[in-house]
């Protein structure tokens, strides 16, 4: 090899190791580089390890001192909770799964009366067995092993009922034991000795009140009897006595003992009714009923006191409304006595109105609205609300001008509440008031199409009263028939008005100038041969009026619809005067009563009338007089001597069994507690006549009980007969 290759070769490898370790040098300071940086990190990672050591050891001081904290707190908690447990009345222990004491408070402890057996670490089976031997218990004539085993089965429930027992010195003790998840057993024993022996306080003041109750349901009952028998006398006898000749002062005082008689039925019946409904012993007597029959008998009972007011008294029934429903017709009744003689009462000038309206349902109900309107004093607003409670009135006890006892609307409400049904009032003061009453009650019987009867060709009304309100109802009854109606205020209106179109003419009898009998008699002598229709309050007075002869019917007012539809149905027949008379015999009633005032009052009522008349001084006699003088109608006094009015009525109904006759009995009776009707009807009676009687109720009666072809009663008397 040359020398020049050698040197080139040297030169090549000189070149080669440079390179080489130009490239180590570089690989040496990439990991000094690296490790630099993985001491940075490390350096890093301990100063954080130890600020976290640091930390952790900081917590933990903190925790300790924390824990020492808390510790020392639930000490203070157990400490003060022992303590409040140590200091209530009422005992506190706590038992464990197995049944053995873990701790007690004093007061569970004295218990005991101070045994040192009764201490923690004793089981519960001990207790009960120390319990008894010892005496600390009272369990009477039980056997003490049977005792024990109870209340053992009663500890080891799953949930213990409470039990009371009672101690040797009398006190009582209410034992109340929960049991936890673990088995443990927390225990209270509360005394209850102040608790049981309120209760049988309690007790006795219910058996005393309940005596109490008793004896004054007895004494109204017994008050009610005895009150009532002599008013039936007072009552009647000035009834009759205002009848006969007397001066002017004369007539004031029986009417004054009249009056005064009446109001103090009026709060002796409210009194019992009170009485009756405070006790929850006021009964629901549901039976077939005539409402309209009902409103139009008040409204004719209560008009001559409204007359002699001035007050227009009317009523406004439904014309497509049923007549009879079912409820309790005594209970509707008084309610609406009380509402239709409240708004007599306190209106002196104007009017009162009763309107009855209703829906019918599909299910044959009806709910049934029944409101009274009048134009009297009204209520103040702050007393509206107020005026529904017991004794309340609206004019104040030490200026009152009302009087009364204060409990009619109380009782009113009740009744109407037991019912089902609502009572209500809107009124302004000064202006006046509207009563209502809302009752759901079934249909008795429909009104039947054929009963709304219009002639053929009667098309247009004319209605003549000088009454605005009393016209409007009339405008608005004939209305509801379809009828064209046009009112007249006076008899020359009514005239002014008959070259128009009329079919009919509906006209008052009282009426100032002309009355409707005077215009009649003119419309005739004009040439008009329109039908007239007279309403009067007094008919008996208008039939024996000469111009008679001129209408074609004369009907009582408060107008009832049965009125209406037959005299609309008269009209399709011939338009002269209706034929009086009548043959056949007269009516015969046998009237049982012992007590010769009630019958001296009893036959002054029914002279007038065309009957037959016989006594009954007592229970036999009536069954006597059933028997020899066929009666065609009985009123029978309840209270007689040797046979009362049910003994005699039975014997009555055994005969008729025979024959298969039945003569209508009318109970009259002084008693008026609850159960008294019920239990006389189921004697065999029909109905039920409470004393003092009015002349209107016998009269009615009477009329009722009027059989096919004997000679109507008379004297003002509608009756079937």
């Amino acid at each position: 090899m040359s020398l020049a290759n050698k040197l080139a070769e040297e030169r090549r490898a000189r070149l080669a190791a440079e390179r080489l370790l130009e490239q180590k040098q570089a690989e040496l300071h990439a990991a000094n580089r690296k490790l630099g940086r993985h001491a940075m990190a490390l350096s890093e990672e301990i100063v954080e390890t130890r600020a976290e050591v640091q930390t952790v050891r900081d917590e933990n001081a903190r925790f300790r001192s924390d824990l020492s904290a808390a510790n020392q707190k639930i000490q203070i908690a157990e400490r003060r909770l022992w303590h409040s447990i140590e200091t209530i009345q009422d005992g506190f222990a706590f038992f464990d799964a197995d049944g053995r004491m873990i701790a007690a408070n004093k007061a569970w402890l004295s218990v005991f009366d101070g045994l040192e057996e009764i201490r923690p670490g004793i089981a519960y089976v001990e207790i009960l067995q120390i319990a008894t031997e010892e005496g600390v218990v009272d369990i009477g004539q039980q056997d003490a092993a049977a005792w024990r085993e109870a209340m053992l089965d009663r500890w080891q429930s799953p949930a213990p009922e409470a039990e009371i027992i009672r101690l040797w010195n009398g006190q009582y003790i209410k034992l109340i034991d929960q049991r936890g998840h673990g088995g443990d057993v927390v225990s209270l024993a509360l005394n209850i000795t102040d608790t049981v022996r309120y209760e049988e306080q309690l007790k006795d003041a219910r058996r005393q009140a309940e005596a109490a109750n008793k004896a004054k349901s007895s004494f109204l009952a017994n008050m009610s009897h005895e009150i009532r028998t002599p008013m039936n006398g007072i009552v009647g006898m000035s009834e009759l006595l205002m009848d006969t000749v007397l001066n002017e002062e004369q007539r004031l005082f029986a009417d004054t003992i009249k009056s005064s008689g009446e109001a103090l039925l009026v709060i002796i019946n409210d009194v019992l009714d009170y009485s009756k409904i405070e006790a929850g012993k006021l009964d629901l007597h549901e039976e077939d009923f005539d409402l309209e029959r009902c409103l139009y008998e008040l409204v004719t009972l209560m008009q001559a006191g409204s007359r002699d007011k001035g007050v227009d008294l009317s009523v406004e029934y439904d014309m497509f409304l049923p007549g009879r429903f079912r409820g309790d017709p005594g209970r509707i009744r008084q309610v609406l006595t009380n509402l239709i003689g409240n708004a007599v009462k306190f209106t002196e000038a104007g009017h009162v109105i009763v309107r009855a309206t209703g829906v019918q349902g599909a299910d044959g109900m009806t709910e049934l609205h029944v409101s009274i309107e009048d134009t009297g004093i009204g209520i103040p607003a702050d007393k509206a609300k107020h005026i529904f409670g017991e004794f309340n009135q609206v004019d104040e006890a030490r200026n009152r001008k009302f009087e009364g006892s204060g409990l009619g609307l109380a009782i009113s409400q009740q009744l109407i509440g037991k019912m089902g049904g609502r009572i209500w009032v809107e009124s302004e003061e000064g202006v006046g008031s509207t009563f209502g009453f809302t009752l759901t009650l079934p249909a008795a019987e429909a009104l039947e199409a054929e009963d709304v009867h219009l002639p053929e060709g009667l098309r247009t009304v004319l209605v003549v009263d000088p009454q605005a309100t009393r016209r409007a109802v009339l405008e608005r009854q004939m209305g509801a028939l379809g009828l064209s109606v046009t009112g007249a205020e006076s008899g020359a209106a009514a005239l002014a008005a008959l070259p128009g179109a009329v079919d009919l003419v509906l006209t008052a009898h009282t009426m100032p100038e002309m009355d409707g009998m005077e215009l009649a008699e003119a419309m005739r002598a004009a040439g008009h041969e329109m039908p007239v229709l007279v309403l009067s309050a007094d008919p008996d007075v208008a039939e024996q009026d000469p111009a008679r002869a001129h209408v074609q019917g004369v009907l009582p007012r408060p107008l009832q619809r049965s009125d209406i539809f037959a005299a609309l149905r008269g009209l399709d027949g011939a338009f002269g005067p209706a034929m009086a008379g009548g043959g056949g015999r007269a009516m015969r009633v046998l009237a049982a009563e012992d007590n010769r005032t009630n019958r001296l009052v009893f036959s002054k009522m029914v002279a007038a009338l065309d009957i037959e008349l016989r006594f009954a001084g007592n229970g036999v006699e009536a069954v006597e007089g059933h028997h020899e003088f066929a009666p065609d109608l009985i009123f029978m006094d309840i209270s007689m001597p040797e046979m009362d009015g049910k003994a005699a009525t039975r014997c009555i109904r055994e005969a008729e069994a025979k024959t298969g006759r039945h003569v209508p009995i009318v109970a009259m009776t002084a008693h008026a507690m609850g159960g008294d009707e019920a239990d006389i009807l189921a004697a065999g009676l029909d109905r039920y006549m409470t004393k003092p009687l009015s002349k209107a109720a016998i009269t009615a009666e009477i009329a009722a009980a009027c059989p096919a072809g004997v000679r109507p009663p008379g004297a003002g008397v509608q009756a079937a007969c």
